[in-house]
């Protein structure tokens, strides 16, 4: 999914990048409503969580990489705008600290791993609880949307090889090489994010952004009772 420099023609390049720094502003004024003490340290830990995966790359085609992303996760676990900022944080350093992707590219790799695949996740993940409903609901909503959101980051990728592109390789081929690794690796993306959010909603679903509201814990359980 990292692609290098001179992938995609200086306009597309340019354009992207412009795209994606006015909705990371965007984010970031929106963040401050899903930030509080809880979720403010599971921000950062979030983040080395996302960088540590993202760090394992699958060769795909033409120099680019696929890797798992950690959109889903984020936007589930601290909240879509908070979850934006972290995993566009992790492509920036990536980018800057270990030469993943190039500095020319960077507008389009922020926009396709740090906020298609939140987004696209977020948006699966609420439209799927509002019909699968507790735990294993919200397991399971989390599982499909990890899943959804790696292949159509992939095909954001596509459209913009196809508009700008400079590689010699069809945009049939890119697409195809690019959704079906991807698949793969969403199903991957998809059983770690449910074991993370399982993981978590048993030992402390306060922590959980998406599990707010839907889910009552322990303490509600608790007061339920004695009222």
């Amino acid at each position: 999914m990292h692609a290098p420099d001179g992938f995609i023609n200086a306009p597309v390049s340019l354009g992207t990048g412009a795209v994606s720094a006015s909705i990371l502003a965007i984010a970031l004024n929106k963040a401050k409503n899903e930030l509080d003490e809880k979720a403010a340290p599971m921000a950062g830990l979030v983040a080395a969580y996302v960088f540590a995966a993202q760090m394992l790359n699958f060769p795909v085609a033409l120099g680019t990489s696929g890797h798992l992303l950690g959109g889903a996760l984020a936007a589930i676990l601290i909240g879509p705008w908070t979850g934006m900022i972290a995993v566009s944080v992790v492509v920036i350093l990536q980018a800057l600290l270990f030469a993943d992707g190039g500095l020319t590219a960077l507008g389009f790799n922020v926009f396709n791993m740090g906020i298609i695949t939140v987004f696209s996740g977020w948006f699966v993940f609420i439209l799927l609880t509002k019909f699968l409903k507790g735990r294993s609901g919200i397991v399971i909503a989390a599982f499909i949307a990890a899943l959804i959101s790696v292949p159509v980051s992939a095909v954001s990728f596509v459209s913009q090889y196809a508009i700008g592109g400079t590689g010699t390789l069809d945009v049939l081929d890119v697409l195809v090489a690019m959704f079906s690794v991807h698949v793969l690796i969403g199903i991957g993306e998809g059983l770690i994010t449910a074991l993370t959010i399982s993981a978590v909603l048993v030992l402390r679903p306060d922590l959980v952004f998406g599990a707010r509201g839907k889910i009552k814990t322990e303490l509600q359980i608790k007061e339920s009772k004695v009222s």
